[in-house]
């Protein structure tokens, strides 16, 4: 059931602008331009996400003391209470009360019009952040917690889950070596130092622009880069350009090897293998993958292998098929490159199945789109996406939607802001934000948690509405994914809610949302003309998803080559050779297009900063997802027992229970790396048109 609460006139006329449509609350929420806040004298004002303090910037500094105080007061409290499951909660009210400030902040500093509340959150970031600091370092509050935990009786009393977070407490205090001796102990905090700093500079020569003066580029192919004076500027590597030449200058510039770069990556990886070794790990990638699925880089290169076993036949017939359109349309030029696959095998797809984005956009009007996901939920789960009218103060910009996820039993489970146009200085990516965890309160309520959704996608205007391409589409299902996660983890601490659980199970409800997007019976429920009304034909689904198979196997032998570059990279140093000679040698082994001399393409993996060790667990999250998509959901995408089963054995837990458990308890059964393999190639398979049986 859809509903609108304190939706006001925000839909008013809305129905006569487009023909024959009718939107419901929550589609016309999205397919309308805002009309800017009625004048409501008597209205309340608030800050930012409804905190009072955030009405102005200068409220950081009024949230972040009010939270430092707290937390001293808790850290007395603590260290001063003798061990038992009270300590468990008030590490976690600690750990609330700071990251209600820094969680908020994180998004503020990069998303807020306002270059003052940007600031002020940049501050509050680095104050919470020292605090964090000196929190990891205080060894009467790690002692409270070893206490509780060196007592066998008192840990055997606690529930499964209030065991996992004291571990967990206890491996953040560990991997910043407050078990060490003094000296040691201030090693391993400079070590963390200096691998944030690196991490940041790192991560922004991933992105910085290669420059090469103009003389040395054919005149003709000039226009397609920016010139600066006597040199053009390359930002990337020009992927879809159809002229050969273009996308190999723009390969060979942007990935030639900057010295500055290269030293500061080798510097990371070599930081980040000492403070391994200081607090007790062989490796980096040991010390990474700790209370993850696959539980240690071992695991990980054999599913790697085995995979990258599997797919080696597929991966050379794609390459073969690539080669033979490069040859088709190039024929003086027909040896396949690395700058190759992504332009040709979009070619293939336009030719073989006539899947031109633009020609489903306008079935995919946002609104449109937001209807699907909320009959989806709906039917599903029993939850409705309530449209409600923010306050005033309470967002920052007026094209923000607020949602209230609203249960048809239990009620309000929390909210979701959606922050979906694109703005001026807004960062071009689509992600999700936690603004505050999920936790249950000491008088016995629950902490409602409240999330941001960004994307960054077209205004509408008086004649249009915001129209989706099939890619952005996904994605909009893919951020849901998170945020229903988010919403619906019921666990009791914060320091596990939602999304704060391992890496390679983080990303399973979001792609799992991904097999929802392209199933004909869920798309059927949504995708209609913006202006006829009429429903997105059956065969444009199945070409558009058959589309996606098309050298499917050279993509995903793609990202094997690079979770193996990423394991390598953080498993036993001294390195045995230079990270780009590495780089040559893993990618001849994993994925068989040749290295280009003079190209240092690790240097431009900004995934090494936030993924490091991690990057695999994109391929496990998909494997999984596919398992429980066949499992539960093939044969009915609208099963509300499994619905009900998935939010209960995998999303009420968060990150308090072990993720191999929760695919256990969702599956019935254990699954071995080969059926992580095997559902991973079994994917590029398929016949899609098993997805789209007959809905009659």
């Amino acid at each position: 059931m859809l509903c609108a609460r304190r939706l006001g006139g925000l839909g008013a006329g809305l129905r006569g602008r487009w023909v024959s449509t009718s939107w419901s609350p929550v589609g016309a929420a999205f397919n309308v331009q805002p009309q800017g806040r009625r004048l409501d004298l008597f209205g309340e004002r608030r800050g930012l996400f409804g905190v009072p303090e955030l009405s102005a910037p200068e409220g950081f500094r009024v949230a972040q003391e009010k939270a430092l105080r707290k937390t001293e007061q808790l850290v007395r409290r603590v260290c001063s209470a003798p061990p038992g499951p009270q300590t468990v909660l008030i590490f976690d009210e600690l750990s609330d009360s700071l990251c209600r400030v820094a969680d908020l902040a994180d998004f503020v500093k990069i998303a807020h019009p306002e270059a003052a509340f940007r600031e002020a959150a940049e501050e509050a970031c680095r104050s919470i952040g020292a605090m964090v600091e000196t929190l990891n370092t205080n060894v009467e509050l790690y002692q409270s917690l070893q206490k509780l935990l060196a007592d066998k009786k008192l840990v055997d009393s606690l529930d499964p889950e209030t065991r996992r977070v004291a571990e967990l407490f206890m491996f953040d205090f560990e991997i910043s070596g407050i078990h060490l001796d003094r000296e040691k102990r201030k090693r391993a905090v400079d070590l963390n130092v200096k691998i944030l700093d690196l991490s940041s500079t790192f991560l922004m020569g991933t992105h910085f622009p290669s420059k090469i003066e103009k003389h040395l580029l054919p005149e003709h192919i000039r226009h397609h880069f920016e010139l600066a004076g006597d040199h053009v500027l390359v930002d990337g590597l020009r992927t879809e350009v159809p002229d050969d030449l273009v996308r190999e200058a723009a390969y060979k510039i942007f990935l030639y090897p900057n010295a500055g770069q290269l030293k500061c990556l080798e510097e990371l990886l070599s930081n980040r293998d000492l403070l391994a070794k200081l607090v007790g790990y062989s490796t980096y990638s040991h010390r990474a993958l700790q209370g993850t699925m696959a539980k240690n880089p071992e695991t990980v290169m054999q599913f790697l292998e085995k995979l990258s076993d599997k797919l080696s036949e597929r991966t050379m017939k794609d390459f073969e098929m690539i080669r033979g359109m490069k040859m088709k349309l190039n024929p003086q030029n027909s040896e396949l490159m690395p700058w190759d696959p992504p332009y040709y095998s979009g070619v293939i797809r336009a030719e073989r199945y006539d899947s031109e984005p633009s020609s489903y956009c306008p079935f995919f009007s946002l609104g449109a789109c937001m209807e699907g996901l909320n009959t989806l939920f709906n039917r599903l789960l029993g939850i409705s996406l309530c449209v409600e009218q923010p306050a005033e103060g309470e967002v920052w910009s007026e094209d923000v939607r607020k949602l209230a996820v609203v249960h048809e039993s239990e009620g309000l489970l929390g909210y979701i802001y959606c922050d979906f146009f694109q703005r001026a200085d807004k960062p071009h990516q689509d992600c999700h934000f936690t603004i505050r965890g999920g936790r249950l309160k000491e008088d016995g309520g629950y902490q409602l948690p409240v999330v941001v959704l960004m994307l960054n996608l077209p205004h509408s205007s008086k004649t249009l509405p915001t129209l989706l391409t099939p890619g952005m589409m996904e994605n909009l299902f893919h951020e849901m994914g998170h945020a229903m996660h988010s919403m619906l983890g019921r666990t009791r601490y914060q320091h596990v809610t939602g999304t704060r659980c391992p890496t390679d199970f983080a990303e399973v409800p979001s792609i799992l949302m991904e097999y929802f997007a392209n199933d004909y019976r869920v798309v059927h429920q949504f995708a209609r003309h913006y202006q006829t009304g009429q429903s997105l034909p059956r065969n444009m689904v199945s070409r558009l998803c058959e589309s996606k198979k098309v050298c499917a196997a050279a993509d995903m032998q793609l990202q094997v080559f690079y979770a193996a570059l990423d394991q390598i990279y953080h498993g036993k140093h001294p390195l045995r050779s230079s990270t780009t000679d590495i780089l040559r040698d893993t990618q001849e082994k994993f994925y068989g297009l040749p290295y280009v001399p003079n190209t240092a393409w690790q240097l431009r993996f900004s995934h090494l900063v936030g993924y490091g060790a991690k990057y695999y667990s994109y391929l496990v999250s998909r494997a999984v997802a596919s398992m429980v998509w066949r499992e539960c959901f093939l044969r009915d995408p609208f099963n509300r027992a499994a619905g009900e089963r998935y939010r209960r054995e995998m999303l009420a837990h968060g990150g308090g229970k072990e993720p191999l458990l929760m695919v256990q308890g969702m599956l019935q059964k254990c699954p071995s790396i080969d059926d992580f393999v095997n559902a991973l190639v079994s994917d590029l398979d398929m016949d899609l048109e098993t997805f789209l049986v007959d809905s009659k």
